[in-house]
């Protein structure tokens, strides 16, 4: 307990890794107008230290300390006049994975990463090259977004919006073999609760799993990109592997 009697926030764990429905949780005996405030810190004005969570008390400020994102570091490079960002983040496990930040007249799109590493093995694809790791949490992802929003609050890129309007689901891994951590944050991404996206403006990036596609319409129902990349089964087969599983007819 703290000095005031409350049981204290709950460290080690991320709040990007609970539900923002569910960020009570976190918080103890705290009021439950806490859960509020912090779940507009972390969605509505997202920052990049928890210390700037201005309206809440030190205590939990301090105790959500190095817990505010589920990255123990990032390393960024800039191209494009700064329009472009890529990020490094690395996870407690020792995990790298890729975020892409990009910066237009009248959007500003992120690029978000599934998996550590994919299995899909697409010949054109450097992460297919390194093999399987693991799937990404869903917090792990929410964070990315986050984090980029953050950045964007600190330091906005001219001429750009202020603030993540389009996901895509085009950074390392295959999303819908992570389906059951994926469709989760589509909900976070398109709920007023959270981030509050449209769907249209919310893209999930396949090389074809045909049985998720379907899944994915009636669960989600949010933008699909399929990397098709061969116009027939036999030059698709050598560069897409999942074609033998999922043939074009059958993709289509």
């Amino acid at each position: 307990m703290d000095r005031t009697g409350r049981q204290p926030y709950v460290t080690g764990t991320s709040p990007y890794s609970v539900p923002p429905e569910d960020l009570t949780s976190l918080l103890g005996d705290e009021p439950a107008f806490r859960a509020s405030q912090l779940r507009e810190w972390l969605y509505t004005r997202p920052v990049l230290q928890a210390s700037e969570m201005t309206n809440l008390p030190s205590s939990v400020r301090e105790a959500i300390g190095d817990d505010l994102w589920p990255f123990e570091g990032e390393v960024d490079q800039s191209a494009d006049i700064g329009r472009t960002r890529k990020w490094l983040f690395r996870t407690p496990d020792g995990a790298a994975i890729e975020a892409v930040l990009m910066g237009y007249p009248r959007r500003t799109t992120l690029c978000i990463s599934s998996q550590v590493g994919c299995a899909m093995g697409c010949t054109f694809c450097a992460t297919g090259q390194f093999g399987f790791d693991r799937h990404l949490e869903a917090g792990e992802m929410v964070a990315q977004v986050a984090y980029a929003n953050a950045y964007l609050r600190r330091f906005p890129i001219d001429g750009c919006p202020a603030r993540v309007t389009n996901v895509v689901y085009m950074g390392m891994g295959e999303p819908l073999a992570n389906y059951r951590n994926v469709v989760p944050v589509l909900e976070v991404l398109i709920s007023d609760y959270a981030y509050g996206l449209s769907r249209r403006r919310v893209t999930v990036s396949t090389s074809g799993i045909v049985p998720h596609i379907e899944k994915l319409g009636d669960d989600c129902n949010v933008s699909l990109a399929v990397s098709l990349h061969a116009p027939n089964d036999e030059l698709r087969n050598r560069i897409v592997p999942i074609n033998k599983l999922h043939p074009i007819d059958e993709l289509l």
